[in-house]
């Protein structure tokens, strides 16, 4: 099922990716689902609040919410593009990544859990 891409054109930002203050304004506002590429034991040594922890090395687009903006985050954002990529092949486009990854987010102020 492909889902209609319903995140904003913001310019300077390359099409697969979200800038901080979109992501930042989704997060709070409830309009997206943050999922979490990383191993495990990185997600559990602190994440984003609200994400959902999908690792890339099970990492199924299939498994993915439907229906809904999804945004990916890794640590530093290598594995978020190459989760995109794997979305794209499998026909999603209403996903981007965070490509600063959990590390962006808190240079950027972002609290993490």
């Amino acid at each position: 099922m492909i889902v209609s891409d319903s995140f904003s054109k913001r310019s300077g930002a390359e099409p697969d990716e979200i800038g901080h203050e979109e992501l930042a304004e989704a997060l709070q506002s409830r309009s997206c689902v943050l999922v979490d590429v990383r191993e495990p034991h990185e997600f559990s040594a602190g994440h984003v609040p609200g994400s959902v922890n999908h690792p890339l090395s099970r990492f199924d687009p299939r498994q993915l919410p439907v229906g809904e903006r999804v945004v990916l985050i890794c640590g530093s954002g290598k594995r978020s593009a190459s989760a995109v990529s794997r979305a794209r092949e499998a026909g999603l486009i209403a996903v981007r990544h965070y490509p600063g990854g959990v590390s962006g987010w808190r240079r950027e102020g972002g609290q993490l859990s």
